[in-house]
């Protein structure tokens, strides 16, 4: 096992630059996802970690050895990839043996090793099974059991459960991060399906446009996003926004722009008058109460645990998670209050997240 030290990391392509100074310290042991949208570096990024694309600048890390210009089968990692990458006329024995045959290491070894990892990851079935025998997530096994093997310091995973269906893709998350709980081995996972993230890692790192937005616990970017872009990214479903102003009366109130007024809690110190946005978690909405505001239902879908209300406030879409069963039609209205713990103010014009001033006292 290593730490990683990625430093000042630049990559471009010819003049188009695909991630800007890029700097991440991930302890050994730990399990971190890169996440963001399509195109915002996250892939391009592990790919450099496992030597499969050159680093325009800055330096790698792995141990205690930069490996900018070290070849991938000696960096010591191993990679899972998201199309599994099996050798269809080899059996699953076969495909998890090859890299360690190409090494050299003893045939007994070799079986030990495999017999091990397919205990691991309930694979002493399939052994003499092909490929095209196995379904998505067998395949999936034995991808990760090939890297299992190879005791390495680090693995990567590139979207590994992206093919799988939603059920799948639930068990094999809890599968990964059991796996990951018994092996302790430093571990990179790239995805963009923020719900992963936040069932996974350790630490996630969003990624967006080719620049690092936040690092840090899945709570802690969940209850302190630093911006907009975190905020809206992370969570489902997704933060409401509602732009306006800080009332200048000093009283406790935002003002959207079409008049509607929303309690506050606390205040930023030269929050008064502010053009700002305010963002609420669909979950964080009580209904009725003091100080409520109407929504316009549009649609109703329950789930059995809670209710998803989508509905309109004014001229803007807003999403409510409730964990009553509301008897409620398309077109009616319905009395909701923010939970006032959970209300977040972002600048209207940089989309920094706003400190209130208890809580600058309190960090």
């Amino acid at each position: 096992m290593a730490q990683i030290d990625i430093r000042d990391v630049r990559k471009s392509y010819g003049t188009t630059a695909v991630l800007h100074g890029v700097s991440i310290d991930i302890p050994d042991g730990e399990f971190v996802i890169l996440v963001g949208p399509s195109g915002c570096g996250k892939s391009t990024l592990l790919r450099m970690i496992a030597g499969l694309e050159t680093v325009t600048s800055g330096d790698i890390q792995i141990g205690n050895r930069v490996v900018n210009h070290v070849a991938p089968k000696d960096r010591d990692v191993a990679m899972v990839f998201q199309s599994y990458a099996l050798y269809p006329h080899m059996s699953v024995y076969d495909n998890m043996a090859f890299s360690l045959q190409l090494a050299r290491v003893p045939k007994a070894d070799i079986d030990t090793r495999i017999r091990n990892a397919a205990e691991m990851l309930s694979l002493t079935a399939l052994l003499q099974r092909y490929p095209r025998q196995l379904s998505g997530g067998q395949r999936q096994r034995v991808a990760m059991g090939r890297a299992i093997v190879r005791n390495p310091q680090v693995f990567l995973f590139d979207e590994p459960l992206s093919n799988l269906d939603a059920k799948l893709r639930v068990q094999m998350r809890t599968e990964i991060k059991a796996l990951h709980q018994r092996l302790k081995t430093t571990t990179v996972y790239v995805t963009h399906d923020q719900i992963e993230a936040m069932t996974m890692a350790d630490r996630i790192v969003v990624m967006h446009d080719g620049i690092v937005e936040q690092i840090g616990t899945p709570l802690d970017l969940y209850d302190r996003p630093v911006n907009l872009f975190v905020a809206g990214f992370i969570g489902s479903p997704a933060m409401n926004f509602l732009s306006g102003r800080i009332a200048a009366d000093g009283s406790k109130a935002f003002i959207t722009d079409d008049g509607y007024r929303l309690p506050l809690k606390n205040v930023p110190a030269d929050g008064a008058g502010r053009q700002a946005i305010y963002g609420i978690r669909p979950e964080h909405f009580v209904l009725g109460g003091a100080n409520s505001v109407p929504l316009t239902v549009e649609v109703i879908e329950p789930t059995g645990s809670e209710t998803q209300v989508f509905a309109k406030l004014g001229d803007n879409n807003v999403v409510g998670v409730f964990r009553e069963r509301i008897d409620v039609r398309p077109g009616q209205a319905i009395s909701v209050v923010p939970d006032l713990d959970h209300v977040h103010l972002f600048d209207a014009d940089t989309g920094v997240r706003l400190v209130a001033r208890k809580e600058a006292l309190a960090a």
